[in-house]
């Protein structure tokens, strides 16, 4: 795990192939399942999948805070990486990916977030997200979406 104020990476092992998880990673629609702050997600303009350029829209709820964000996958490789960039209103927000390596047993998920927020929009989204400190709770964030993602993969597999 690696952290900075711009950027924290969480990995985790998981028991499944790297195409099962990358199947379940880049289905947008079942990111609900496993992340604690997205609601849901829903592919827009035509989109009905991962692919380069599709975007998608997603719910995002902390405690009585709740927000909307607009996605664009910038990175697509079968079985390897799903990336992409969340803008919020005009907004350019983060960049979140999953790298996905095969193991022995299984593979090796690391999902990054990159802050590519400007100063005006951090100072505004303290309080619409209620977060301070943004790096800390995306790690915690994320500890938890792999323990999640995990466990639904090891199920399923």
């Amino acid at each position: 795990m690696s952290t900075s104020s711009d950027s924290v990476s969480v990995e985790r092992e998981v028991k499944a192939s790297a195409e099962k998880v990358w199947e379940m990673v880049s289905d947008v629609t079942r990111m609900g399942e496993w992340s604690p702050e997205t609601v849901r997600a829903t592919w827009v303009e035509a989109a009905s999948g991962p692919k380069l350029g599709a975007k998608f829209r997603g719910s995002n709820r902390r405690s009585w805070h709740r927000w909307a964000t607009t996605s664009e996958v910038t990175g697509c490789e079968p079985g390897r990486e799903f990336r992409f960039l969340v803008t919020s209103g005009p907004f350019t927000v983060a960049e979140w990916s999953y790298r996905i390596e095969p193991t022995e047993d299984g593979c090796r998920v690391t999902e990054t977030w990159d802050d590519r927020r400007n100063l005006l929009v951090k100072i505004a989204g303290i309080p619409i997200s209620g977060v301070v400190d943004r790096a800390a709770h995306n790690r915690a964030g994320m500890e938890e979406t792999l323990r999640r993602l995990a466990e639904a993969a090891e199920s399923e597999a």
